[in-house]
């Protein structure tokens, strides 16, 4: 089997970092649109360095896979009925920070623990977290890389001033091209609050040594990129789902629910997608990613083929 150039840029950087990294595993955050191919990066890059030559122990676990309880969750969107973010699951909010801080924790300590895993085919699609009572991964120690992938990882909150800024701004512009209604975000305060859930997720972020971003090969950290540089999520999601129908006799999505379902995540790559880049300004000091100087920035065509990679 050939690799993705994608595996073997992301392969090669870890094996860099690990030869002057004296406390593992090495933390590695991978994030990715929807559709990207995040996951099956992940899991091929875990099986290409598990194996010979290297042969190293290599753990990946999802973001999605600390999501709240299916109570927890519903419990969640009940409180915050004029939330549309909240209505399920997918945004910062809807995750047990706790649960991954703790994860986290023992893994840095090289402590057993047990990975937790989110079933989305249970309550008919709303999905639930399977308990954690020894039925599921027990990582096996030590560990040398851990790699957590999702589609937020590393997104940082933003000040009032630049949210306000970015509602009246980029968010304006982005709506209107991507054809968004309002009813997908609702009141500039549903932002407001999902930009304050997005501080609990700082202590997550602070395990992690190295930074894996994917993106499509026009878009960019820059505020000032002309606004349709998002569309190319909703082919890649589209594909997926088109992919995924011809193999189970037509069962997922319509294209409309499709688009529908990328809406939801396009106001957090508008406000906080470029705090990867620069963490968090706040008025008490600033918080930077540890993973600033060690981390790699690569671009993808509509095809998934890598065309740059880049070091930040």
């Amino acid at each position: 089997m050939t690799l993705p150039a994608a595996v073997l840029h992301i392969s090669n950087h870890i094996l860099s970092l690990l030869s002057n990294h004296t406390s593992p595993p090495l933390f590695v955050a991978l994030q990715g649109p929807q559709g990207s191919g995040k996951s099956y990066l992940s899991n091929l890059v875990r099986s290409h360095l598990s194996a010979a030559p290297y042969a190293l122990n290599v753990v990946v676990l999802s973001v999605d896979d600390l999501y709240l309880t299916h109570q927890g969750l519903v419990d969640l969107a009940q409180r915050h009925p004029e939330n549309p973010l909240w209505s399920g699951r997918g945004q910062p909010g809807t995750h047990d920070v706790e649960l991954g801080v703790a994860v986290l924790n023992s893994l840095k300590e090289g402590s057993p623990v047990e990975l937790p895993r989110f079933d989305k085919s249970l309550f008919n699609g709303e999905g639930d977290r399977l308990p954690m009572d020894g039925t599921g991964t027990i990582v096996e120690l030590p560990v040398d890389v851990f790699i957590m992938e999702g589609w937020f990882t590393g997104f940082y909150p933003i000040s009032l001033q630049e949210l306000e800024s970015r509602w009246d701004g980029i968010w304006a512009r982005e709506r209107k091209v991507l054809n968004l209604d309002d009813t997908v975000v609702g009141t500039k305060d549903n932002i407001i609050a999902v930009n304050e859930e997005l501080v609990r997720y700082m202590e997550l972020w602070s395990f992690f040594d190295v930074f894996i971003k994917l993106e499509a090969a026009s878009s960019s950290s820059s505020l000032s990129e002309p606004a349709s540089s998002l569309s190319t999520i909703y082919k890649w999601r589209l594909e997926q789902e088109h992919n995924m129908k011809a193999r189970n006799g037509g069962k997922g999505m319509t294209d409309a629910a499709v688009k529908l379902f990328v809406d939801r995540y396009i106001p957090g790559y508008v406000f906080f997608g470029d705090g990867v880049f620069k963490g968090y300004d706040r008025e008490d000091g600033s918080v930077v990613p540890r993973w600033l100087g060690r981390s790699l920035r690569i671009s993808i065509d509509k095809k998934r083929e890598v065309v740059a990679v880049q070091k930040f």
